[in-house]
Parts: structure tokens; sequence; C-alpha cells
């Protein structure tokens, strides 16, 4: 940082500005204590009070008739029918992973476990993106940080993916998705009520380790100093993190809590403000929290974001039950407070205030800003001459980071623990198993390519479609979404234009689509030294599916090859493009009813096809090499020799086949035949040379 904490007044050294100084000693009649200003800066954070973006994030559609929760908790909740709901949400932890890769994704997946953990939901699989600089050591060490901790909690990570741009080179992006199930009766809710009634703390002791993450870490830019924001990275301990979710779907199920909710960014400033922000009060007092460092001062108690702890809200008969049950899983408990009539989160330590604030200024009150919005200049149409032939074109793609094989990945996740998995992660969506009946849900998160930096609403709208063609061609029906926004800093006019730009994106097209967006998560300030990242929204989405036997496989011999899909494509920030010019030109507009159509059509068609595969970064000819890689065969083909119908991308396309004898009940609408599987090829290349290449061989 540019001045230190001591040659500037407190307020600033805590992210908060003159302005908002001023605001919270209007809305507290006098000048707030130091205690209470610190609490102040976390809560009014970009990172925790959405003070930039909330404004615009009333865009997108949240409600359905499935919504049992939508944005506002923990998680977002969608009713499965049959007595079973899903809880899920992916979140960002991206600078804690620039400063420290290995801890930052670790407890990355930490925090969101225990946000859908706080839904009174069990997990059942996680999900990962990750956007860096190149492959290489902090890559590895975010992948290994994600499958040290997901694997230790026993949690399959099923799906995700990988992205490598210079964009990403000083602030990589992690972001992290899980998804839980619960019965569609049994769901907790974070709101504390009925004055008298304990709140519990319990699960890893608390020390210094993240404080002032969400201010100071997450809602500034990087810089130079790097460094010296170590301290503000969270320790994981997963073992601890495993008994914790035992006890907390333990008390869920027995009735032994009245509200849950994560200690997450802010800690117990959050936390506490979360549960008392309906016109509850809380008195805390901090001297009973846990401490695993005894000389932590009142502050640092209430703004640390030690991990693995939870708070909990508990009938005074009930007291006894919980207590056994945590001692019975080992985890440090106590008693800090009790809810209140007052409306205020008044915190105490060895018998006196320490600070007393009127819960909602530290919610309702906190501030928005209706930031200038500048539109960025609009690429122009440029020609792409890349002078390879289809074969050499195809097997230098694939020999490029962003489309190589991803097992040295995910081979490193336990993608079967929990015995749910009945698609592992490697092509389009994952399939999980509703036990016992043959339901299940299918799976993915993802975010658009460089067309970002072409068309922010573009990419918007293709996380939102991909996401949802990849849970299609899994054969399960689209129900809903969760959104993550990774933006530069807000109050540059450019970066917000690109924020409210991939907003409109995703809300046109989940309209189009007919699906909520139910959770999300905003991350700014993804900056180093004044460089942004490429606009980048990432979007999940969990899909039901009938009858997990018949969720699409590989395609076997004798099979028909067949194309869905019709849109108007571009070489405009394809991968293609990249072989001979950074990305430039207009991506191609999107049929956004086109784009529904082909999405019902894919999941209605599941049963009857063996092989179901969109279509995304490469283009056709990519995809098609991906689906006799991953069926182990190849197949006689008739392609184009035009570029854009190979390697172009943009609207919807996938691959499909099936038996010649179900051919007539898919329909002939929409579809082109393209050959029948067999051989040892694919768009006359070798499919022992592309998997030499895509495996990284020379």
């Amino acid at each position: 940082m540019t001045s230190s904490v001591a040659s500037q007044p407190l307020h600033r050294a805590l992210g908060l500005t003159d302005g908002e100084l001023a605001r919270i000693e209007g809305l507290l009649e006098r000048e707030p204590n130091h205690f209470e200003l610190a609490v102040f800066s976390l809560l009014w954070s970009e990172h925790c009070g959405y003070k930039h973006s909330a404004p615009l994030l009333r865009r997108l559609p949240s409600q359905g008739e499935r919504v049992l929760q939508g944005p506002g908790e923990n998680a977002g909740v969608i009713d499965l029918g049959e007595g079973e709901a899903v809880a899920f949400k992916v979140e960002s932890h991206n600078h804690p992973s620039a400063v420290e890769p290995f801890q930052g994704a670790a407890t990355g997946v930490g925090g969101i476990l225990r946000d859908i953990v706080a839904m009174g939901a069990r997990p059942i699989a996680l999900l990962d993106a990750l956007r860096f600089g190149e492959p290489g050591h902090e890559f590895d060490r975010a992948v290994a940080g994600i499958g040290t901790y997901g694997n230790s909690v026993g949690v399959p990570t099923v799906g995700g993916e990988c992205v490598f741009d210079p964009s990403y080179g000083d602030n990589c992006l992690v972001n992290a998705m899980c998804v839980g199930i619960l019965p569609s009766q049994g769901l907790t809710r974070a709101r504390a009520s009925g004055p008298g009634k304990l709140v519990l703390l319990f699960g890893a002791t608390t020390g210094r380790d993240g404080i002032g993450g969400a201010s100071v870490l997450a809602s500034q830019e990087l810089g130079d100093a790097d460094a010296d924001k170590r301290p503000s990275v969270q320790i994981g301990d997963p073992f601890t993190g495993k008994k914790l979710i035992e006890a907390s779907v333990e008390l869920v199920e027995r009735g032994l809590v009245e509200s849950l909710q994560d200690c997450g960014a802010a800690g117990l400033a959050s936390a506490l403000a979360e549960m008392a922000r309906d016109g509850t009060g809380i008195d805390v007092a901090l001297d009973r929290v846990p401490l695993r460092e005894p000389d932590l001062t009142p502050w640092e108690i209430m703004i640390s974001e030690s991990q693995e702890r939870m708070v909990a809200v508990v009938r005074p008969q009930m007291r006894d039950a919980v207590e056994a049950v945590l001692r019975r899983w080992e985890l440090e408990h106590a008693q800090i407070g009790e809810v209140t009539d007052t409306g205020e989160l008044r915190c105490s330590f060895e018998g006196e205030t320490v600070g007393a604030i009127p819960a909602a200024l530290l919610t309702e009150e906190a501030p928005r800003y209706l930031v200038e919005q500048r539109p960025r200049t609009r690429s122009e149409l440029v020609a792409v001459r890349v002078s390879l032939s289809r074969e050499e074109a195809l097997l230098t793609l694939l020999r490029t980071a962003n489309l190589a094989d991803r097992r040295p990945v995910y081979e490193q996740y336990d993608h079967l623990v929990g015995s749910r998995t009945v698609r592992r992660p490697g092509l389009d969506g994952a399939v999980l198993r509703l036990r016992p009946s043959l339901r299940g849900i299918a799976v993915s998160l993802d975010g658009p390519g460089p067309v970002a930096r072409l068309d922010p609403r573009a990419a918007g709208a293709l996380a939102v479609l991909e996401a949802a063609r990849n849970v299609a061609c899994a054969g399960g029906e689209p129900l809903g979404l969760t959104d993550c926004l990774n933006f530069g800093n807000p109050e540059k006019p450019e970066i917000a234009w690109e924020l409210a730009e991939a907003i409109e994106g995703i809300a046109t097209a989940a309209e189009a689509l007919g699906i909520p967006v139910v959770s999300g998560n905003v991350s700014l300030y993804n900056e180093t030294d004044g460089r942004a990242i490429d606009p980048t929204p990432v979007v999940g989405c969990v899909g039901l599916v009938r009858d997990v036997r018949l969720v699409p496989g590989a395609w076997g011999k004798g099979d028909v090859v067949l194309l869905a899909g019709a849109p108007e494509l571009s070489l405009a920030g394809s991968a293609y493009q990249g072989l001979a010019a950074p990305p430039a030109g207009r991506p191609a507009p999107l049929d956004l009813a086109a784009e529904a159509a082909l999405v019902r059509f894919l999941w209605k068609a599941s049963p009857l096809v063996t092989l179901a595969h969109d279509c995304d970064r490469g283009g056709l000819a990519v995809a098609l090499a991906e689906a006799a890689l991953w069926s182990g065969i190849g197949a006689e083909l008739e392609l184009p020799d035009d570029e854009v119908a190979l390697f172009g991308e943009g609207g919807g396309q996938a691959v499909i086949a099936c038996s010649p004898e179900e051919v007539d009940r898919l329909g002939s609408r929409g579809l082109v035949r393209l050959g029948i599987v067999g051989g040892d090829s694919i768009c006359g290349v070798p499919l022992e040379e592309l998997r030499r290449v895509r495996g990284g061989e020379a």
C-alpha cells in the first residue's frame, strides 16, 4: 500500500472514506470508538456490503416456483420434489489465493462448505473455477490446496474449469462452488429470533489469522506490498472442518438449533450482525470466545477470520443436548451471548461494554453507490488468418494450456468419495445420485474465454448458457443458477460498465432459459498496480436428472453422430484466433430463444443418446476430438472446410450420438447428420496422436 497505517487517519487505514465516516457519525449520532470503527469497516466493505454492486444485482431474476431460498442467505435453495431440496452457491477467494495460493484456495473451499452447512444441508459436491496467468507453481499450489481440503473433509470435487491468460498473471481467480442436499422442510436460516435464546460459538479456536481480510485484502487492489498482506490470509484445518460439518448436520437433523451462521468474511462481526439484522439484538461477551492466542484484544476477537467456526442460536432447554453433540465431535464451544430485543449488537469484554451498534446500521444502512459507467470502444471486425491446415490447427489447439487434458488436475481430487458420483469429471457436467432413489443432480461451473474483454454482456450470457448446456448434456433439467462476478475496480467508469453489462447478460440469458439466480458472490478490485483482470463472470448451474441410469456416456461403434444447434458463429475471441493474434473483433449475436430450445432439447433427448457434448472453446473440431478421446473410438465424418464452422465459437451447439434406431425418435428439426462412429481417427487425425498431444507430449 502507498501509505502506512500509522501515517493516515484510522478510518482511511481501515478502508473507509471521509464521507463514510461522516455517515457513520450521523447514523450513530456520535463518534464511533475504535472498536466500532473496525466493525463498520468490515461490514461496509465491498466484500461484505456490496456497496458498488448491490444496485446492479437487483437486475438478476431470482424468483421461481421451485425457489425455497433466494439471495440474501448463506446459499440459495431449490426444491427438487419428493421432499428433497438442493442448496448451492459459488464464492471467490481471489486475493488470498494471489497472496498465498495453497491456503487461499483451501480456505475458499472451507468457507463455501460452511455456507452450505449453515442452510441445514449436507455438502455432497465441490466444483472450482481457476484462472491463472500460466501453468506453474502458483497454479499447482492452488490445486493442491483444493485437493487437500476437499479430500480431507470427504466431499468429492466433481467439476470446474481451468483457464490460463496473461490477464490473471498478477491476480489469479479461485472460485469455489458447493452443492448440498437437505429435506425441503428442513431449511435452516441465519436469522436470530426470540429474546433469551443463547448464542453459541463452536468449532476451531480464534486467532489472528485472517484479521482484516474482508476490508484490507478482499476490498482493495493488490500492489507491490502484497507480502505485507500474508497475515490476512486464513489458515485452514480440514480435519476440524470435517468435524464441524458432521456436528452441524447432526444438530440440524435433531432439531437442536434455531439458526446457524458461518464465521466467514469479517468473522464474528459479520455473523452476529447478519443474525441480528431483522430488528433482533444480540449481546455478546467477547472474553468467552475460546482463543488460540491468549493476548487477543476485543477488536481482534471480533473481526478475526479464523476458519472452521460456526455460530448457533439455541433454546436454553436445548443447551445441554447441543453441548453433548459438540463434545462428542471434540469441538471447542462456548456460550458467548444471548438474543435480545434491543436491535443492537452489543459487545463486552471482561464486564465492560466495548461497542454498541444498531445491527441494521451495519447491514441495511451500508452505503450504496451508483457508479459512473463509461462504455469501452467497440472492437472492429477483423480478419483472421491462421496458416495451418485443419488437422494442424486441431493439433495445435490441443497443445495449448487451455485445451490440454485436465486429468492431471482432477485426478488430484477424490471425485468418488460419498458413493454418489454417477458421471465423473472430464466432459460437460457431473452427475450425483440422490440415494436411495434413482434420481440425481447434474452440476457445472463455467465462465467465458477471451471474448469477455470484447463484449462483457455476451460474456455474462455465454457463462449462463454454457453452464446450462453442460448440465443438459449430462441429462439434467437446469433448475437454478449461482454466479460469481470477478472484476476490477468498480470506481473506474470502464470497469463499472463491464460489471453492469455482464450482469445484464446473465439476467437476459437466465430469463430466456426460465432459470432463477438464487445465490452468488461479487469479487471486485481484482487489480494489481492498476492493471485489471478481464471481466470474468462465472456461473454455476444445478439440474435434476430423472433417472441416473439414462445419463449419456460415450459413443460406440455404429452410432450415428449428429450436430444439434445452428447458431451464428464467430472467430472473435476464439481459441482459433488466439493461434495467430490477440482477441479482437465482435462476437456473433446470440439468439436466446434458440439457445433455450437447444438446452431443452438436450436434456429431454438425453435418455435416447449415448453421448452429448457441448461445443465450447475450440468449436466443433475440438468438441469432436474431445468426444472421441472420451469414448476411446473415432468416427468417419463429413465436415465442412469452412474455418468458422469448424473452429468458430459463440452460440450453442452440441455433438450428440445415438444408435441408428433412435435417430427418428430425436426428430429432424435442427439436427445435422455428420457421420458414423468407428475407426481410430477423428477429423483426419489419429486418436493416438491427439491423445499424445493433448497430454502434453511433444
